[in-house]
């Protein structure tokens, strides 16, 4: 049984807080994804990436780009589970703004982020933060600046030829890839370029790290900024690296 868990670091007990199996709405979760907790911790918002394709499935997911996405929230205190967005596009990452009055949810396979509010005047509102970006977001982190740390799964080549770009509004084709190849054989055409890019607090580009060659890293799906270093974590690769900030 799979589902959003919670145990105290020294009891060696997890209480499962809410099971995949419980339909909401009318779906059950598939690909649960990323969270991100109030500092009361009362709410827990989060996102399953598809009600049809499991976490192994994920390039089947990219590759028929549906829109069975969602943003829940979950309440520790009720036990109550509310989808607050959906016919979401693979929402990935996820991450409450400091004043906690809005989240920002990436979609990966639209190179964009969603923003929904909720608090303020806005609450229950949703906007689009940033689109068109340069990569295929994932998680989104807190930077030191008072903006935000987005990882690039992988790049969009612009200029130059993108194999997901070409083969997003080519669904036949698509089909016939996944026919002939594995998973891992579609992997190997994809660039490693890895990419991560700093934001504002208001989307703005504010600075880029790149490694063409994926020699340090390649796939960067998580990064974490602490001590003025960047962890940055992998899908693929079976370690974490550490960029010092200082020396870039």
């Amino acid at each position: 049984m799979t589902g959003r868990s919670r145990g105290p670091r020294t009891a060696g007990e997890v209480t499962l807080l809410l099971s995949s199996d419980t339909p909401i709405e009318g779906r059950k979760m598939s690909f649960v994804n990323d969270l991100t907790i109030t500092r009361d911790g009362r709410k827990i918002y989060f996102t399953d990436s598809s009600s049809k394709w499991q976490r192994r499935d994920y390039l089947l997911l990219v590759m028929e780009g549906t829109d069975d996405g969602r943003l829940l929230e979950y309440d520790t205190e009720t036990k109550e589970v509310k989808v607050l967005l959906d016919q979401l596009r693979f929402p990935n990452g996820v991450q409450l703004s400091p004043a906690e009055d809005f989240i920002l949810v990436a979609e990966t396979t639209m190179a964009r982020i969603r923003r929904f509010y909720v608090s303020g005047l806005m609450k229950g509102g949703a906007d689009l933060f940033v689109e068109n970006l340069p990569g295929f977001p994932d998680n989104i982190r807190p930077s030191s600046s008072g903006g935000y740390w987005v990882c690039m799964a992988t790049i969009r080549s612009t200029p130059g030829f993108s194999v997901l770009d070409f083969l997003s509004e080519r669904p036949s084709i698509k089909r016939m890839i996944f026919k002939l190849f594995s998973q891992e054989m579609v992997m190997k055409f994809l660039p490693w370029y890895s990419l991560v890019l700093e934001l504002s607090d208001s989307g703005a580009f504010w600075r880029s790290l790149h490694d063409p060659d994926g020699q340090a890293a390649i796939y960067v799906s998580e990064v974490h900024e602490h001590d003025r270093h960047l962890y940055l974590g992998s899908f693929k690769a079976p370690f974490l690296g550490r960029l010092s900030l200082q020396s870039v």
